[in-house]
């Protein structure tokens, strides 16, 4: 043990007192000090991290960009320079190397705090053209620190991996060809890094955590909310969806349901109790011997008939968000706009937040919502046309993309739908994408037109783009609510390595002209970005407020209305806490 622990002593002091601009040893695994040519690489990442991109983003989100981008900077690096050695003969010399170490550590500390503030400029610009206040919190020392501490954990992580992969690789080479066992070990670590990863980092750490996180949440109710009275409402009187089963976002959808007293308010004429059916995931009894999809869409249409939804004038599916969610403002514009006779009918496929429903649960939402749709249009071809309600689809982000996949073509869409609103819209919507990439020639992606705007249009703005085309109106129609700083619209792993359309200019009206595409930067940028996409206001980011009032306005309007009730609507709903 002596003998082991001075050896040890010896080659720690060889490894310290080795200069940090001397390339180390071949028997050296783990190098004292990184690559310099890979640092630059990483350093000019960092850099690039520090432009802006779709929202404003916090001081402390643009250190965890910054490291992650160096760290993929420096892999690229660190790549391109083995390459180099391994081609190229050719070394510099020790004094040369030194004065290029010497060189960075003079400039780059300069250059970065400019750049960090330079940075903060850029992002007040942004946040005053998405209309929030300019003042803003830009540690720039914490944001190089942050950076620099995650850059140096994800290279230790880095390097641990590949010393066991050596040393691995070595103990194989005692009974194998010395290619066997490189191929042999490869294989073996690629396997164990994966594997660790995803079942133990992600599935057993990061989704196991939300997982018991959103449970928990689930059995919640907010503050306010109350078991409904009303016998139109799932969880109310003569229900077969028992109150405690409806789910957080269940029991904020009925508990929040309006009375028809409240519509008359607004209404000044008199109204109805608007029907709300809502099945949340949680099986009951009703659910034994069933598939559970199948099983919600049988339970939803017996709720349908309970409480008469089917005499109403329009019936309107919502799909659901991960978490079960549906935007109270899409439902409520609906009700006050037909007086209270309106039923919606929503699916919960899963509880957890919708990033982890998108990682674990997409397929789900589909499912669940197309045994629904397909539920509830066998019901409706059972009655006489002139006795079925008008059939309206809606969902905002995952949820529209339920909507979406249950449909699957825009002309299945128009065809089976009296009207549809859509609301941030995924980008890996099937019928979204197929709308963007049959645009008409000239229109921008980020607000495509469709065949002249005849029966589908896209807004930001709604009363300005919903009239935008110029074209009439046919029916039905479709409406899509898509902001064009919306991350959630954007997210796409192509943008690693492929440069996105909605960078082409023009840009969008709320996108700053500072924001470039670089690879893999642009992309962990935007996944940030859908992770504050709710910190700007309506309609910018995954905001998209009351603009459901001027979509259904357009979409499905009930006769006699007019653009100064959708105005007196829309202000009526702005001057309204949302209940959710």
């Amino acid at each position: 043990m002596r003998e082991l622990g001075q050896k040890v002593k010896i080659a720690a002091k060889r490894f310290v007192a080795q200069p940090f601009w001397e390339r180390p040893a071949e028997t050296y695994l783990v190098r004292r000090w990184p690559d310099l040519f890979a640092t630059c690489i990483a350093t000019v990442f960092f850099w690039l991290s520090l432009t802006p991109s779709l929202v404003p983003r916090p001081w402390l989100l643009q250190g965890v960009i910054g490291g992650i981008t160096a760290a993929i900077g420096y892999a690229v690096g660190s790549l391109l320079s083995s390459l180099f050695r391994w081609v190229v003969k050719w070394r510099p010399s020790a004094q040369a190397r030194s004065r290029c170490w010497l060189a960075y550590w003079i400039l780059s500390p300069i250059l970065a705090g400019w750049l960090i503030s330079e940075s903060a400029h850029m992002q007040r610009q942004l946040r005053q053209l998405q209309g929030l206040p300019p003042s803003l919190t830009w540690h720039t020392p914490m944001i190089g620190l942050i950076a620099v501490a995650l850059w140096l954990l994800i290279l230790m992580i880095a390097r641990t991996v590949r010393l066991g992969s050596s040393k691995f690789i070595h103990w194989l080479g005692r009974a194998l060809p010395r290619p066997v066992a490189i191929g042999i070990g490869l294989l073996v670590s690629a396997v164990v890094v994966s594997t660790a990863l995803q079942d133990v980092v992600f599935q057993r750490g990061v989704i196991d955590i939300a997982d018991r996180i959103a449970k928990a949440t689930n059995g919640g109710t907010k503050a306010g909310i109350h078991q409904p009275t009303s016998r139109f409402v799932s969880g109310g009187p003569g229900s077969e969806m028992e109150w405690d089963d409806l789910g957080l976002q269940g029991r904020n959808f009925t508990g929040s349901v309006l009375s028809s007293q409240e519509i008359s308010a607004f209404t000044k004429k008199p109204a109805e109790d608007p029907v709300r059916v809502y099945i949340s995931s949680t099986a009951p009894e009703a659910f034994e011997d069933q598939e559970p999809f199948a099983a919600q869409a049988a339970l939803a249409v017996r709720e349908l008939r309970r409480t008469g939804a089917f005499e109403r004038k329009i019936l309107t599916i919502a799909g659901t968000t991960g978490s079960g969610w549906i935007d109270a403002n899409v439902v409520q514009s609906l009700e006050y706009m037909y007086g209270g006779d309106t039923a919606t009918v929503a699916v919960q496929y899963s509880y957890l937040p919708s990033w982890v429903s998108f990682l674990v649960d997409k397929e789900k939402a589909g499912k669940a919502t197309r045994a629904l749709v397909d539920a509830v249009r066998t019901e409706l071809d059972k009655l006489p046309a002139e006795r079925r309600p008008k059939l309206a689809v809606t969902g905002e982000s995952l949820g529209a993309y339920a909507i979406e996949d249950s449909y699957g073509t825009v002309d299945k869409l128009l065809g089976e739908t009296d009207g549809a609103l859509l609301l941030g819209v995924p980008n890996f919507s099937p019928i979204a994408r197929e709308l963007r990439e049959r645009r008409d020639e000239g229109s921008p992606v980020w607000r495509p037109e469709f065949e002249g705007g005849r029966n589908v249009r896209f807004a930001q703005f709604p009363v300005e783009d919903l009239e935008r085309p110029g074209a009439e109106w046919g029916h039905p129609r479709t409406v899509v609510l898509q902001n064009a700083s919306d991350a959630i619209v954007w997210w796409s792993p192509d943008l690693l390595l492929n440069r996105p359309q909605w960078l082409d200019k023009p840009l969008g009206p709320d996108i700053t002209p500072e924001i470039s595409w670089f690879p893999f930067v642009t992309f962990w940028q935007t996944t940030v970005d859908m992770a504050v996409s709710y910190g700007v206001q309506a309609p910018h980011g995954h905001r998209y407020g009351t603009g459901s009032v001027d979509g259904w306005a357009s979409v499905l309007p009930p006769e006699g209305w007019t653009p100064k009730d959708t105005d007196r609507l829309r202000a009526y709903l702005d001057a309204r806490p949302t209940p959710y």
